[in-house]
């Protein structure tokens, strides 16, 4: 795989290998119960949005997470058919970092860039467990979580889409519209965007930061009136 050609299509494709910094852990240990991690990235959010409500930073912080886990997926399999296999024991994470030095690959395995691998090793591998340890910290809806996981799967094709009508690489786009829709098909995934643009049917919550506004996607014309 090309590093450098994943790179020039945006900073949630980089796949960063080798050996992970002192801080970061393996996912995999996140997913078996030491939440404390992810609990410290949500407040670190928190602090960075000026939110006092946690549900909207566990929210913010899912989000950045699963894109970056959808894009260096689905980057790789529609511009070489492969990618970097993020088995949660050998994917490193760093809770104080973003993207993309936020995850290290420690293995050097690759699989094949089908719906189906994809959908094992990111939504059954990550997004499941994930969103798990996240409802063990915060009360947070499964629905808005999957509503966030259609959204990053999204706004990766959209970045991929733009790159390859830049670089004339119309098949790039082709395979990655083939891979999003079949991978939008899974129950957990589907309605959660409709339409051509691909407008996401639930909201992130980030209208409710201070100074937030709407995202490109969301469900919502006009932010909502916030209750007392």
């Amino acid at each position: 795989m090309d590093g450098k050609e994943l790179e020039s299509v945006g900073g949630f494709f980089v796949v960063r290998t080798g050996e992970p910094g002192p801080e970061h852990l393996p996912l995999a240990r996140l997913y078996g119960g030491d939440t404390a991690p992810l609990t410290a990235r949500v407040d670190r959010v928190a602090a960075r949005l000026h939110t006092p409500e946690r549900r909207v930073a566990a929210s913010i912080a899912h989000l950045g997470l699963a894109a970056r886990l959808w894009s260096t997926a689905l980057g790789p399999a529609a511009l070489h058919g492969e990618f970097p296999d993020p088995a949660a024991g050998g994917l490193h994470w760093d809770p104080a970092l973003t993207s993309p030095d936020d995850l290290r690959w420690t293995r050097a395995e690759t699989l094949p860039g089908t719906v189906e691998s994809i959908r094992e090793v990111v939504q059954y591998g990550h997004l499941v467990p994930l969103a798990e340890a996240l409802r063990r910290d915060v009360r947070i809806s499964p629905r808005l979580l999957w509503g966030n996981a259609g959204s990053a799967l999204a706004g990766a094709l959209r970045e991929l889409t733009r790159w390859a009508r830049a670089q004339h690489r119309p098949e790039a786009a082709a395979r990655a519209a083939d891979l999003t829709a079949g991978l939008l098909a899974h129950p957990d995934l589907a309605g959660t965007v409709r339409g051509p643009a691909l407008r996401r049917t639930t909201c992130c919550l980030y209208y409710r930061c201070p100074g937030g506004g709407l995202c490109g996607d969301c469900v919502f014309d006009s932010p909502p009136r916030r209750q007392a």
